[in-house]
């Protein structure tokens, strides 16, 4: 696969600058997001990019008022702001003195910093968008194990072989945890995250239990959540909420934890190829955490969550809009069965649509309107 991958966020990120003065794309580090914003400069002719980490492009901020009053009919991209927080309250005054929509395109990891000041800076002028690795339904031309593999990262999905991408992937995650980390305000020593992360890696798709991860760590529960909170907020981590009902059954009221790149998830687990990958039991989680993050990523409006009884009855995800219900139950198998008990919740839960994402070339019918389908299906039958 040659040249730039088109991104289907592309859409998403135009019709925002077209309805507001200011977006900003947030995701972690080597996702794309300086791509994109250069695709921006470009195709706006006027456009103006500076990297914050660069020396140079820093110091053309030092007097930032008279910067843009000098740049004042350009389409301003900063990329990694959070290296200047402060220009946040100029950027308004920019904003309000223009009156027009389509002025800055800015990037950003997310610290706590950015997402404050921004918000309370930039309230009603600026519209946040979420960048994320690659999805499935974005880069059909790879196999999908590959992609299940090695994650979404352009640089790890797209490496020559998989020792090399696991690799990439090593790395990535060592300088996260020793830079990315550090250089957001953080201040949890690097090893104590790394052993968090790989054991949410380890009870990767099942339901949170704090006390034990607590016990395991030799830390608090109220750490265990603030550990979560972070991951959560530096987009590696997804903690997917469990569904509450008005039926009169006892619900499971913690959330399930997944890391959120496959990749990541396997270089956590120390998987290197498709082969570990199959005889490991981490397997059916794996595409569990895969199918769900793709769904989610996709469509990031729906309301979702899992359903889990005390009982043991599940759904793996619900997803919800407007008074609008679908049910998915997720199998690893190229064959997959449902229990009764599952078309026995749909009915009770009042699902409107419900589908079995497994590991499947071709769409079939399994009963009472439930349809057996790929994720790339899946995805296309969400989207209409």
């Amino acid at each position: 696969m040659n040249g730039i991958i088109p991104r289907k966020i592309e859409d998403t990120i135009g019709k925002r600058l077209s309805n507001f003065p200011a977006v900003a794309l947030l995701g972690s580090r080597q996702v794309g997001k300086s791509t994109l914003a250069d695709i921006f400069c470009r195709e706006s002719k006027v456009g103006l990019y500076l990297d914050l980490e660069r020396d140079s492009d820093l110091s053309m901020l030092n007097e930032a008022e008279a910067f843009f009053a000098q740049f004042s009919d350009r389409f301003i991209c900063l990329d990694e702001i959070q290296r200047l927080p402060e220009i946040f309250p100029l950027l308004r005054s920019e904003i309000d003195r223009k009156k027009r929509v389509g002025q800055f395109l800015i990037l950003g990891s997310a610290s706590p910093d950015l997402i404050h000041q921004s918000s309370e800076s930039l309230a009603g002028r600026l519209a946040y968008i979420e960048i994320t690795p690659f999805m499935r339904n974005e880069i059909t031309e790879i196999k999908q194990n590959q992609h299940w593999l090695r994650g979404g990262y352009p640089l790890s999905l797209l490496s020559t072989d998989d020792e090399s991408s696991s690799i990439w992937r090593e790395e990535y995650i060592k300088s996260f945890l020793e830079r990315d980390i550090p250089n957001l305000g953080f201040s949890i020593p690097a090893n104590t995250l790394s052993r968090f992360w790989k054991m949410l890696a380890h009870v990767h798709s099942q339901i949170l239990n704090s006390s034990k991860l607590a016990d395991s760590m030799g830390i608090s529960s109220h750490s265990v959540k603030r550990y979560i909170d972070l991951l959560e907020q530096t987009f590696v981590v997804r903690a997917l909420t469990p569904y509450t009902s008005n039926l009169k059954k006892r619900l499971v009221k913690s959330p399930k934890v997944y890391v959120r790149d496959s990749g990541l998830l396997h270089t956590l687990l120390s998987i290197e190829t498709y082969e570990d990958l199959f005889s490991t039991p981490y397997y059916g989680a794996s595409f569990e955490g895969y199918v769900i993050e793709n769904i989610l990523s996709n469509f990031p409006r729906f309301k979702a969550s899992f359903y889990r009884t005390l009982h043991g009855s599940e759904i793996d995800l619900i997803l919800e809009k407007g008074t609008r219900k679908i049910a998915i139950e997720i199998k690893s198998s190229s064959s997959p069965k449902v229990t009764s008990g599952f078309y026995q919740t749909i009915e009770e839960l009042q699902i409107d649509a419900a589908m079995v994402v497994a590991n499947i070339d071709r769409d079939y019918p399994l009963k009472n309107g439930v349809m057996a389908v790929s994720l790339l299906s899946c995805l296309d039958r969400l989207e209409t």
